[in-house]
């Protein structure tokens, strides 16, 4: 599958195969976040995966109705940390950092055949507690990764004419 495929692809999954994801692939897919660029190239970041059954179901009480979060048979939490960065423009440096590697996560899960789920509807403070987060972490996201049970329609996508402009605000579009 060439890249635009894997983009095309990708899909949130919110139904998944009781079939474990192999390490090898877990790896991978780790591997693709670790890569991912990051401002000063600080990589303020920490991957927590989880597949412990009792940790899912806490994670999905303190979530607004994910319930796949326990139906998948992993869970990656994006922790950014330490969160003291913010670029001249403003920017919160670990928020770009995460969604950067997270990114590269769904895309690479996406290549090797599995789903994911970006999940930011959670209360942050007792995600933390659950995962043991120091008060200086911020838990971005939890990605959710398995096998997927389901094939979501093809979703709506603007045109490239609705969204891109060239060289101003209210410029033409660029083709």
């Amino acid at each position: 599958m060439n890249f635009f495929e894997v983009i095309k692809k990708r899909r949130s999954i919110r139904k998944y195969k009781e079939k474990p994801v192999e390490d090898e692939k877990l790896k991978l897919i780790l591997e693709a976040g670790r890569l991912a660029p990051s401002a000063r190239n600080r990589q303020a970041w920490r991957f927590i995966v989880i597949k412990d059954e009792k940790i899912k179901e806490k994670l999905y009480k303190v979530s607004k109705n994910q319930k796949f979060l326990t139906e998948a048979p992993v869970v990656i939490a994006l922790v950014g940390y330490p969160t003291d960065y913010v670029s001249s423009n403003g920017n919160v440096g670990h928020l770009v950092d995460l969604g950067i590697a997270g990114e590269h996560m769904v895309l690479a899960a996406t290549s090797l055949g599995l789903g994911t789920c970006w999940v930011v509807a959670f209360n942050q403070e007792k995600v933390k507690e659950i995962l043991g987060v120091p008060r200086e972490g911020h838990v971005v996201a939890l990605i959710t990764v398995g096998y997927p049970d389901e094939t979501p329609h093809e979703r709506y996508v603007k045109d490239i004419k609705e969204i891109a402009r060239l060289n101003h605000w209210e410029g033409p579009p660029p083709f």
